[in-house]
């Protein structure tokens, strides 16, 4: 297969493989859309001006502005930052195939605030190389350069548009659709996946009209559903970042007056990316304490044109779009971040303490007081283990339950799974089959450095599990079902496939926390 591709936009060069991605092919950092800059900030994403001759696609492209320690991609190494991110990679068998190839597109995650292609773990090759597929990892804006509202203030002469970085992955997934071919890959054979924010986005995409006929198959792993804001919760987030860029010594939640919408669209064109940045942070520690029941100011904002309702409320009423989902959570979600915190140093571990909310605190998006007390009596058996659970549960599963229960009930194939794995490392350190640990089986990365660490006395056990679950994976990407031993979610079975050294399949394993969900979600049960 040869390094130099005609896309439509125009020639890319990529490199490839050595050692063990040897027999991969990649093109880093091929633009998407016109750079969202000056005055396509804060605009949906445009068409690309067309280059003249090679495009030298040998490196990742510039990650969306952060704190500099989400951008770290080897030891003292850092991707750069800027608002012009609108980039994705592609990795590819080298060889040439008799037919066309599945596509695998992945949404990274992060909150909606953090994040990068550029993120060793999310290297494709392996990926690629494993189940003979053709892999796309895309870059979208997050934080507030994608995911505020700022569309109250539009007029005339400047308009703001909404959903910014679910539509950055729209026009990602149309990019694949004009040039996937030009590298093998088949158009009318699209899985896309993501994890986290990226598994959120997912289930976005699934009830986003725009979206629809873009991709065949759908993977969300650890949603986080939550994460979708009404339009009134959006605006009073925009608006409170209007008001810090108007005055930086303004205390976000203190009221004062409406900034008049001509001077909120000059401060929004005129503000530099430091200051929208810092805004943003200022927002994300205002968020929990804003009196809307979020613990994050950032999301689709649905109620709109581009996403009519909550993916969830599209689910329960049929219509998301009808293609075949794989979906689930990790056993120890919670770990990542309870125990991650417990070991910072110093003053900062002592803030730690008591770091798990009460269970009142962990349900305060759930506004029926019956359905909440429900929830904390499923959870309620006084183990620390079961309130880490609850925590997890809350932010991860609990909200995926009436998104899975939906689109199953419409007759779409959903395949539902559990991640318990975890190596004697993760064990030890006390961290489980915590949080994003069921990528690196995913991607194939407890064979590369990244995550070499973590397999020490587990080789054996990582790779079969590697094998599994990249086979699962990408058998799903080419047929729309993983292999045999998997079967689907139905709301007379609900089985479930776990994860594991051996994994087996279960039948509704908590079926107290499950229905309490469904009650919290407004889900009829059965």
């Amino acid at each position: 297969m040869n390094d130099l591709i005609a896309t439509a936009e125009g020639l890319v060069l990529g490199v490839r493989g050595k050692r063990g991605r040897a027999g991969t092919i990649s093109w880093k950092g091929i633009p998407f859309a016109a750079p969202p800059v000056g005055e396509l900030r804060f605009r949906a994403p445009q068409p690309l001006t067309p280059w003249k001759g090679k495009l030298d696609a040998k490196a990742y492209g510039t990650a969306e502005i952060q704190d500099k320690v989400y951008t770290a991609v080897g030891p003292g190494r850092y991707q750069p930052t800027g608002e012009d991110c609108l980039t994705l990679n592609v990795f590819s068998p080298d060889r040439i195939s008799a037919t066309p190839r599945p596509v695998m597109v992945f949404i990274h995650g992060g909150a909606y605030l953090l994040g990068t292609t550029a993120t060793p773990l999310y290297d494709g090759a392996l990926l690629a190389k494993a189940g003979d597929v053709v892999v796309v990892t895309v870059q979208y804006r997050f934080g507030p350069f994608g995911y505020l509202d700022f569309s109250q203030y539009s007029d005339d002469s400047r308009t703001f548009e909404d959903n910014l970085g679910l539509r950055d992955q729209v026009a990602s997934l149309e990019w694949v659709q004009r040039n996937i071919a030009a590298f093998g890959g088949d158009p009318d054979n699209v899985t896309v996946f993501g994890e986290s924010a990226g598994g959120s986005s997912v289930t976005a995409l699934l009830a986003t009209p725009a979206a629809k006929g873009l991709f065949t198959r759908a993977i969300a792993q650890s949603p986080a559903n939550e994460l979708n804001f009404s339009r009134e919760v959006a605006n009073h987030f925009a608006q409170e970042v209007v008001k810090q860029l108007a005055d930086p010594d303004y205390r976000m939640g203190s009221g004062g007056a409406e900034i008049d919408p001509a001077r909120a669209r000059e401060l929004l064109e005129n503000a530099s990316p430091q200051q929208l940045h810092k805004a943003g942070k200022r927002l994300t520690a205002y968020a929990p304490h804003s009196g809307n029941g979020e613990l994050l100011p950032f999301g689709p904002v649905f109620g709109t044109d581009y996403l009519p309702q909550h993916p969830n409320a599209a689910a329960r009423d049929g219509n998301t779009h009808a293609v075949p989902l794989i979906i689930g959570t990790n056993r120890d979600e919670a770990l990542l971040f309870t125990r991650g915190m417990s070991l910072l140093p110093g003053k900062e571990r002592n803030k730690m303490e008591g770091l798990l909310p009460e269970p009142e605190q962990i349900f305060v998006s759930v506004a029926d007081a019956a359905a909440r007390a429900a929830l904390v009596e499923a959870y309620s058996d006084g183990r620390r283990g079961d309130q880490v659970r609850m925590l997890g549960d809350s932010i991860f599963w609990g909200p995926a339950v009436p998104f899975v229960e939906g689109h199953a009930a419409a007759g779409n194939p959903t395949y539902v799974y559990r991640y318990d794995f975890s190596t004697k490392v993760l064990r030890a350190s006390g961290f489980g089959a915590t949080h994003a640990t069921e990528l690196f089986a995913v991607f194939g990365a407890f064979r590369t450095a990244i995550g070499a660490g973590l397999t020490v006395g587990d080789w054996r056990a990582t790779g079969k599990l590697t094998r599994v679950i990249q086979g699962h994976w990408t058998t799903f990407a080419r047929t729309g079902s993983p292999e045999l031993q998997w079967s689907p979610y139905t709301s007379e079975n609900r089985d479930l496939m776990v994860f594991d050294v051996h994994s087996r399949m279960v039948r509704d394993p908590y079926p107290h926390r499950r229905e309490a969900w469904m009650r919290a979600h407004g889900t009829v049960l059965a």
